[in-house]
């Protein structure tokens, strides 16, 4: 089975009404699609990083209420989890499709890292497009281009997850959804593998 890329009817799953059937349609429509986005970038982001990568898709398995308003895929050097660990991510909401690089708040080195994006805070910007987005939290489909963001503004980011226990760091890639609809799946495959090359360095400072 080849990845043919993304659905209109792909994002309107995030519009059911319910958890039970919004999760069924997650599971039948969308998690084949993140299931082989996983098969096809574990050995790509293995290579890239000198790490085996291991990708996990989202179970949603502790939702008991609302139903999820996003799912992914995400990469990481661990077999058993990725939350613990820095890693990649691609997914989607209702409004986008999402590739991060991702520390978040479960990571027990996030502190660290975010001292190490502190010293390194221009440098970064050499490195990390204007057009790519920062994120201080992963539940939230919003985030921040670079270009909007000031120095003092992208320092102050850093402070925070060294700072805040439930603050993260989130840095990638939205994509809108009509633009992805427009993609053939081996368009949206360069899109991902080039923003993942970009998102390296950050991977490569832990």
């Amino acid at each position: 089975m080849t990845f043919k890329g993304f659905t209109k009817e792909d994002f309107n799953v995030f519009t059911i009404v319910g958890l039970e059937d919004r999760m069924t349609a997650i599971q039948e429509q969308v998690r084949p699609k993140l299931e082989l986005l996983g098969d096809h970038f574990a050995p790509t982001l293995s290579a890239l990083t000198g790490d085996e990568m291991f990708y996990h898709v989202a179970k949603h398995a502790r939702r008991s209420v609302n139903p999820p308003d996003d799912t992914w895929v995400a990469f990481a050097n661990n077999k058993r989890g990725y939350k613990k660990h820095p890693h990649f991510q691609i997914g989607l909401w209702e409004t986008h499709v999402f590739i991060w690089f991702a520390m978040i708040y479960e990571a027990p080195n996030k502190a660290e890292f975010g001292k190490k994006v502190e010293e390194k805070a221009v440098e970064i910007r050499s490195l990390i497009p204007g057009h790519f987005v920062w994120s201080g939290d992963h539940t939230k489909p919003d985030a921040t281009p670079f270009s909007s963001l000031s120095q003092e503004q992208f320092v102050a980011l850093s402070e925070r997850v060294q700072n805040v226990k439930k603050a993260e760091l989130l840095c990638g890639l939205h994509l809108d959804r009509e633009k992805v609809i427009s993609l053939t799946g081996d368009e949206l495959l360069k899109k991902i593998k080039s923003a993942f090359e970009t998102l390296l360095p950050l991977y490569k400072m832990n």
